[in-house]
């Protein structure tokens, strides 16, 4: 199976080991294609687990496995990854767009990710929603929006 992530690897080889804990990740990017990876196989305790101390209080990892659960996920894009900062005082950014179905319907999230280095390891801290959108309502004859080039009835409207 191909990750997730959009990385074209195969799932084992890529997100995985990373969501499983046999390796972590090497950058922000990689904690968010990992994260993206881990909303797409239902690994909500991996989510929780990556995000940094201060911004897990306000999250539940019941309700992040039940809105994984939810959601088909298509692909990621990503649009821009910063470079690790020198400065302490800056937070290295990843702007990504998820792509996804609930129900019939397609979305996009569009969000710029700040991550910062607890304990040696990467953690998503928080982000800022650009897009929140429901793109349309998929009908059956339309192409499937998960780039398989198959008719959206024969392939995720199943």
């Amino acid at each position: 199976m191909l990750c997730p992530c959009g990385s074209e690897l195969e799932f084992s080889l890529c997100c995985q080991p990373i969501i499983n804990g046999q390796k972590t990740a090497d950058s922000p990017e990689q904690l968010m294609r990992s994260r993206y990876s881990a909303y797409a196989t239902g690994e909500a305790q991996y989510i929780y687990d990556t995000y940094a101390k201060a911004s897990q209080a306000q999250q539940n990892v019941e309700e992040i496995g039940q809105w994984a659960a939810m959601s088909k996920w298509l692909f990621l894009e990503i649009h821009h990854s910063s470079a690790i900062p020198q400065s302490a005082d800056e937070l290295p950014v990843v702007k990504f767009s998820a792509h996804y179905l609930l129900g019939n319907k397609y979305h996009k999230m569009t969000e710029s990710s700040r991550f910062l280095l607890e304990n040696g390891q990467w953690r998503y801290l928080d982000g800022d929603v650009s897009e929140f959108d429901e793109v349309r309502e998929m009908k059956r004859n339309e192409p499937c929006p998960c780039r398989s080039k198959k008719k959206f009835k024969q392939c995720c409207g199943r």
